[in-house]
C-alpha cells in the first residue's frame, strides 16, 4: 500500500503523486473551506473482510480537509490496505472508524508528515457511538465490534457490522454524488447534488435543497355533484360546496396557472335566453364570475370547455376556485347547468 498526498512536506512530491492525486477537485464548503470527501469512480475505498479481525480497504482518491489554516489535502491510496482491529471489550459494544488521516507537523503535534488509512478507536458503551474525528481526518467506514470479539471467538461478523460512511465531493460547479448523509447545506446558491432520486438545487434564499427541475405538480380537479337549482335568474350564483366542491391550491413559483371549466349548459326559454357555467377566485388572487372565464349558451345547448391562462399570481399564495352558474330566465324547456368539471393546471 502507498498513500500519497500532494503539497505535504518534505519536498518529495513525485510526478506520480501529482498525476494521481485529485489536485483540481475543490467544491467549496465556505469562504475558505473545501468540502472534503471521496472522489467518485468505481467503488473507491471499498471494505471487504480480510480475516476474523481484519478488513481490507480498497484503492481510491479523496480530499481531506484540515483546519481553515491547513486547507484541503488531496490523497490517493493506490494499493489495498489491510487494517486489524483490537479485540472487543469485555462487556460492551464498541464502534471504531476507518478513516483517511493526514499528519502535518506544521499544524499538529504528531511530529511527522504522513497520509494514512487508519482505525480511529471508539469507546465501549451500552449505547456506543462512533468516535469523533481528529482534524484532517475523513471517515470512511464505521465498524461495530461486539463484546468479546477476537480471532479466537470468530471475530467480527463483517456482513452485519460495516457501516458505510463515505461521503462524496466534486469539483467546483460539479454535481455532488450521493453518499452517506444528505443532511448538509449547500455552500452557494445554485449548487447541485444527487439525492439518489434525482437532482437537487440549493436555494440560498429558502435555505433548502429543492428538486431540479421542480417536480411538476399534478393538475387538481373537481366534479359537479348536483345540477344547478336554476331557482334564480339574472345573477351569478356560487354552487354550494356540496353541489360542486371548491379547489384550493398553492400558487407555483412561476405565478401562473391554467384553469379549465367544462360541462353542459342550456337555456331554450327564449331566443335571447342564456345559461352560464363559470368560476371565481378568492384568496391570494381574486377574479369574479363572468365572460372572462365562463362557458355559455344562448337559446340552445352547449357541451364544451373553456381554458384560460392566469399569470402574475403571488407564488406560495393560497387561492380558492368556486364554481358558479347563471341563467337569464327560466320559463321554457332545457334550462340546466350540469355535468361540470373544474381543473387547475400548474405552469412550471
Amino acid at each position: 500500500m502507498t498513500v500519497r498526498s500532494a503539497w505535504l512536506l518534505p519536498l518529495t512530491q513525485t510526478r506520480e503523486d501529482t498525476r494521481l492525486t485529485p489536485v483540481g477537485t475543490y467544491a467549496p464548503e465556505s469562504e475558505i473551506r473545501t468540502r472534503d470527501g471521496v472522489i467518485a469512480g468505481g467503488n473507491p475505498f471499498a471494505a471487504t473482510s480480510a480475516g476474523a479481525m481484519s478488513v481490507q480497504i480498497g484503492v481510491g482518491r479523496a480530499l481531506v480537509q484540515g483546519t481553515d489554516a491547513q486547507g484541503a489535502y488531496p490523497v490517493t491510496v493506490d494499493a489495498p490496505a489491510v487494517l486489524t482491529f483490537t479485540d472487543g471489550e469485555a462487556q460492551f459494544t464498541r464502534i471504531d472508524s476507518v478513516a483517511l488521516r493526514v499528519y502535518d507537523q506544521l499544524f499538529d503535534q504528531a511530529g511527522q508528515n504522513l497520509a494514512t488509512v487508519e482505525i480511529i478507536r471508539g469507546t465501549g458503551s451500552a449505547t456506543p457511538t462512533a468516535p469523533s474525528m481528529p482534524s484532517a481526518c475523513l471517515r470512511l467506514w464505521d465498524v461495530t465490534v461486539p463484546p468479546g470479539a477476537s480471532a479466537g471467538t470468530g471475530g467480527i461478523p463483517w456482513s452485519s457490522t460495516l457501516g458505510d460512511r463515505r461521503r462524496f465531493t466534486s469539483a467546483y460547479g460539479g454535481i455532488i454524488p450521493r453518499g452517506y448523509g444528505l443532511a448538509f447545506n449547500g455552500a452557494y446558491d445554485g449548487q447541485y447534488r444527487d439525492s439518489g432520486a434525482g437532482l437537487e438545487r440549493w436555494n440560498a434564499a429558502a435555505g433548502a435543497w429543492q428538486a431540479y427541475p421542480p417536480t411538476p405538480a399534478r393538475p387538481m380537479s373537481t366534479r359537479q355533484v348536483t345540477a344547478a337549482p336554476v331557482n334564480q335568474s339574472g345573477a351569478f350564483v356560487d354552487f354550494t360546496a356540496a353541489a360542486w366542491p371548491r379547489i384550493t391550491f398553492t400558487v407555483p413559483p412561476s405565478g401562473a396557472v391554467f384553469v379549465t371549466v367544462g360541462g353542459q349548459v342550456s337555456n331554450r326559454s327564449t331566443a335571447a335566453s342564456t345559461a352560464w357555467m363559470t368560476w371565481r377566485a378568492t384568496g391570494a388572487y381574486t377574479e369574479a364570475h363572468g365572460a372572462l372565464n365562463g362557458l355559455s349558451a344562448q337559446a340552445g345547448r352547449v357541451i364544451g370547455t373553456r381554458r384560460v391562462y392566469r399569470d402574475g399570481l403571488t407564488p406560495g399564495g393560497q387561492v380558492t376556485l368556486i364554481p358558479g352558474w347563471n341563467i337569464s330566465s327560466n320559463g321554457g324547456t332545457d334550462v340546466f347547468v350540469q355535468d361540470g368539471q373544474l381543473t387547475v393546471e400548474f405552469v412550471q
